[in-house]
């Protein structure tokens, strides 16, 4: 903990508090309904870095309007750019699993990763307030932000974009099936857009749709 507080930046008043943001779902104690989990940390951690990266988003680019300001935050705060963060803190290696889940890759998945470094969030706020908090988000994130010369748009967004713009209304999204245990869920969502049906898989809802839009953009190209 000593190795991981000194990344982070912060020494912890309450050791306990990055020890919950680091235990799993799957560790946690049935016979607490999970509360010893880093779930409601996670939870606390993704408004905490929002309103962190708003607020930077807002000084960084004084010139740019909501929806560009809207679309960077969303970029920022999304799981592909969180997981990545994450990892080079080192926070696979400190996260509390069962063996054999650890056996089965979960420390690697990339919605583990992104929820332990928001509970992790969550966890430096309410021990030391936002600034520990800010910190970290400013020097951790600080490459993320200035690579894009402009605000990128996610595919939801673009196929959105090319539906409304050729007059197709816009894309529906359904669920197909969900899969696998509760801490590893495997969704697979379809979008149908302009008479033509694409499906995608992921960790997450979210995760599915963006991958179903890449999946019907992709078959665009074609």
């Amino acid at each position: 903990m000593t190795a991981l507080e000194q990344r982070l930046g912060h020494a912890f008043r309450d050791p306990a508090l990055l020890a919950r943001a680091l235990t799993h779902r799957s560790a946690a104690d049935p016979r607490r309904k999970m509360l010893d989990s880093n779930e409601r940390l996670e939870f606390l951690g993704d408004r905490v870095l929002g309103l962190l990266m708003a607020e930077w988003l807002a000084e960084r680019f004084p010139e740019e309007r909501e929806g560009d300001l809207g679309k960077r935050l969303a970029m920022l705060c999304a799981q592909e750019t969180i997981a990545p963060i994450a990892e080079e803190l080192g926070l696979a290696e400190a996260l509390t699993v069962p063996p054999a889940e650890g056996r089965t890759g979960l420390r690697a998945r990339a919605t583990v990763l992104c929820d332990a470094l928001e509970a992790v969030l969550g966890a430096l706020y309410l021990d030391g307030g936002l600034e520990p908090a800010r910190a970290l988000v400013r020097r951790e994130w600080a490459a993320a932000l200035e690579a894009p010369a402009r605000p990128p748009a996610s595919a939801k967004n673009r196929l959105q974009e090319w539906t409304l713009g050729k007059g197709k209304g816009l894309p529906e999204y359904r669920m197909v099936s969900q899969a696998g245990p509760p801490h590893a869920p495997v969704f697979v969502v379809a979008v149908s857009a302009a008479g033509r049906e694409a499906e995608g898989m992921g960790e997450s809802k979210r995760a599915a749709e963006l991958a179903a839009a890449e999946a019907w953009l992709a078959g665009l190209g074609r």
